[in-house]
């Protein structure tokens, strides 16, 4: 049985009760986790602003870089730990789960270097006066980390917000919650104070919903769904609390007819089918010039239909998605899709070895589909991929831009004046062009337009997301 982890220590639920923790790759329970209250989230934020006040914002800020240097190497030397624990608890195939860990190395290796590195400035202003400012951190934040990558978004939430001087209260989601407590361990044994980190696991409607209308939170960072984000911004909004939300996308690769397909082809595949499509970032539309859509569509194809899909120990291209309703959700969309008759194109395959109570779902490739329909407008979340013919730059566009969504968008053109063209025309947070997600890139910051939500996380950007300006004036004379 797993326990919240709180002031350096595993502590039982104030309820009592546990949630069982499923493997997604054959729906069996192997584990507990507490139930956790919001008596459980008053303790955790107790402990965290007593050692803000005590601990925290008595050290440096080369104090903190040291911290989190050794917390990063604490984690390299665990990393075949947590990514078996990973693999088990999210059903990620190995190498997946593996590539987590290591990014986790790398948000704390970034952030450790980034400490020190915050600076304020002096502003010009009337004789007789010097003026400054000073970043500050906010003080104690609060982390809602999804279940689709724990490790990766732990490190980059609460990896800048402790890097910022910030000390930090988390909920992982109920689906995923073992490595982080692990993690929460591993920077106790790296020296972390105690009530540095500490992690609070339940259901959202419990812990999460305590968490953000908690008095002693001073910021949020929320990934998740943007019904669930407008909830959080009302609750925070009503205590003036600042808020950072990633709310999802439903991602746009473009590609032109001078597009280089060899290297496109593998690229647009993966963003679709990586953590079986259950990606924020997930690139879920393509969109092909006309006069190369039926050669692409044939090549997407033949790709597809390679894929297998199996249990994450297997190793394959695709794991099981993480639970029952996501399956149910997937199925929901492919079952709208052939009442509309939108043309399947191709599957790939779930094989045999595949328990029958395993969470498991073939990826497909759907084409001509309606840009009105909700597979083009709405997040699959799944490993499902809807093609769309454009006409020219204008018409690409507006297939790019027309969802409420703006998270990612990948171009895919050997035209150099195209590339900043479409670059500045797509109303996105991020934009790829010739590649896709750049391989994670902890140095980059994300985040999205319209209803994928605002602030950034990753790279230096999050600091300033993570602390609060105070100008400073002094009269001399």
């Amino acid at each position: 049985m797993q326990l919240n982890y709180i002031a350096n220590a595993s502590v039982p639920s104030d309820s009592g009760r546990t949630i069982p923790v499923i493997d997604p790759s054959d729906g069996q329970p192997f584990d507990e986790i507490q139930r956790g209250n919001a008596q459980d989230i008053d303790r955790a934020v107790a402990a965290a602003r007593q050692c803000l006040d005590t601990v925290w914002s008595r050290l440096s800020a080369a104090e903190r870089g040291r911290l989190l240097m050794r917390l990063s190497a604490k984690v390299a030397d665990h990393v075949d730990e947590l990514a078996a624990i990973e693999q088990r608890d999210c059903g990620k195939p190995v190498k997946q789960a593996r590539a987590d860990a290591l990014a986790l190395v790398r948000y704390f290796e970034f952030y450790a270097g980034a400490c020190d590195k915050l600076h304020g400035e002096t502003l010009p202003y009337q004789d007789g006066y010097s003026v400054m400012t000073w970043r500050e951190p906010h003080g104690v934040t609060g982390h809602v980390i999804p279940w689709n990558y724990p490790m990766q978004i732990f490190g980059r939430s609460v990896g800048g917000a402790l890097a910022a001087g910030n000390v930090c209260v988390v909920k992982p989601s109920e689906d995923a919650c073992l490595s982080l407590l692990r993690v929460a361990q591993l920077a106790a044994e790296a020296g972390f104070p105690a009530g540095a980190i500490n992690i609070v696991t339940g259901y959202g409607h419990e812990v999460g919903d305590a968490l953000a209308r908690h008095e002693g939170i001073d910021h949020i960072s929320f990934t998740g769904s943007p019904s669930v984000g407008t909830i959080i911004q009302q609750v925070a909004a009503e205590r003036h609390c600042p808020v950072t939300l990633e709310l999802g996308g439903k991602s746009p690769q473009i590609v032109f007819a001078d597009a280089d397909l060899d290297a496109a082809v593998p690229v647009i595949i993966n963003a679709i089918v990586q953590n079986g499509g259950q990606t924020c970032s997930a690139g879920s539309r393509v969109l092909i010039e006309r006069s190369i859509y039926e050669p692409l569509l044939e090549r997407l194809a033949a790709a597809f239909e390679n894929l297998r899909v199996g249990p994450a120990a297997m190793d394959l291209d695709v794991g099981p998605l993480i639970r029952a309703s996501q399956q149910q959700r997937v199925w929901d969309f492919l079952s709208d899709a052939q009442v509309a008759g939108i043309p399947m194109m191709a599957q790939g395959r779930i094989v045999d070895e595949a328990p029958e109570s395993g969470y498991y779902q073939a990826p497909t490739l759907l084409r001509d589909v309606p840009v009105g329909h909700r597979l083009a407008q709405e997040e699959v979340f799944g490993p499902v991929l809807s093609a769309m013919a454009f006409q020219n730059e204008d018409e690409a566009v507006a297939l790019a831009n027309a969802t409420r969504f703006g998270l990612v968008a990948g171009v895919w053109t050997r035209d150099g004046s195209r590339q900043f063209r479409i670059a500045k025309r797509v109303h996105s947070g991020q934009v790829f062009i010739n590649n896709y997600g750049a391989g994670g890139g902890v140095e980059l910051p994300f985040g999205g337009v319209k209803s994928s939500g605002y602030g950034r996380e990753k790279g230096f950007e999050a600091l300033y997301g993570f602390t609060t300006l105070k100008t400073v004036a002094f009269r001399h004379g």
